[in-house]
């Protein structure tokens, strides 16, 4: 029996990478972790940008980062534009969030992660740090179940339908947040559940990759917008369904999207405006969630679970790390 190796022409970055960002997000998830509880949200942050940075300098990748910390002014390290990787290998872009759910981790409660995208030059969303409104749905359905533009109700009512199901046994997941009493009472009317998180807005989408493990259908709501654009290109990986508009309401961030490339400032972006050609995304946790579990602290080892998606082959790994070596998780 033969196996087909060929690569596909659209592969930009090589297969070996999948592996190599698993152990850049295990670096800042265990940094963070040390610090999980402890109540020092910008400690905890801090760790988890220090090692994601230093691994990502070691990588054979010519990188620039798109969705960072912050503006060049406003975050020392892995800020938009900076550039990362040995330079001896493919441009690619990346997106970043060292650690997601800051104070998911300095209060030790559920949901934290480290996160990270990478995808070939030009194929992620530059997206301003504002927010975004929000729509995503798991993979399996035909194309354009949702719509951004319909109500809640609406959007409900056409997933259950095409999921084979009523309304009562669709499961929604909205952050909880002031600006989302009136979304959430819309769709309390609809009878479908509601599970509210308090924060991790990449992770609340990447719910919906897997409905079968998280019991989610659906993500509603207002979160950031470099959050939705790693939130995307998960679900690009995995055949799922996103749109997303810039919330651009004030002249300073209208003018802060002008200067990144947006023209439209009320476009409505398909996932696949936000994430597009090959795409891998990684996610290690750092406290214990529905996705994942977090770091645990053995006297000889330290175990990790990371779950990896890569668009060109619509393949989920989740990777179960047992490290007996320390050091590599000390900064140098």
């Amino acid at each position: 029996m033969s196996v087909d190796l060929r690569i596909s022409p659209d592969q930009i970055i090589e297969r070996y990478l999948s592996m190599e960002l698993v152990r850049v997000t295990e670096r800042a998830a265990v940094s963070a972790a040390r610090l999980r509880g402890h109540g020092n949200e910008k400690a905890a942050d801090q760790a988890a940008v220090d090692a994601m940075r230093r691994e990502l300098n070691r990588l054979p990748i010519d990188g620039e980062i798109v969705i960072g910390e912050g503006e060049r002014d406003e975050a020392p390290m892995l800020f938009i534009g900076e550039k990362v990787g040995n330079k001896q290998g493919p441009k690619v872009h990346i997106a970043v969030d060292p650690l997601e759910g800051t104070t998911l981790c300095a209060k030790d409660m559920p949901g934290s992660i480290a996160v990270m995208a990478m995808a070939g030059a030009g194929s992620l969303l530059y997206a301003p740090d504002v927010y975004m409104d929000k729509i995503a749905i798991g993979p399996g359905y035909p194309q354009g179940v949702i719509d951004l533009d319909a109500s809640p109700a609406d959007n409900i009512a056409a997933l259950a339908k095409a999921k084979g199901v009523k309304p009562s046994e669709i499961s929604t997941l909205i952050m909880d947040r002031p600006r989302h009493a009136k979304l959430i009472e819309e769709v309390r009317k609809t009878g479908c559940s509601i599970r509210l998180i308090t924060d991790g807005d990449v992770a609340g989408v990447i719910f919906c990759t897997q409905p079968e493990k998280t019991g989610i259908d659906l993500y509603l709501g207002i979160g950031g917008a470099p959050e939705g654009v790693l939130a995307a290109a998960a679900l690009r990986c995995v055949g799922g369904q996103m749109q997303g508009r810039l919330i651009l309401d004030t002249e300073e961030k209208r003018k802060r999207a002008y200067g990144m490339g947006v023209t439209d400032p009320n476009k409505k972006y398909d996932m696949s405006e936000m994430a597009s050609g090959d795409v891998i995304v990684c996610a290690t946790g750092v406290t214990d969630g529905g996705l994942l579990s977090g770091v645990k602290f053995g006297k000889d080892v330290i175990e990790t679970e990371t779950i990896v998606y890569r668009s060109i082959t619509g393949t989920v790994r989740r990777i179960y790390g047992e490290h007996r070596e320390f050091s590599k998780f000390q900064l140098d």
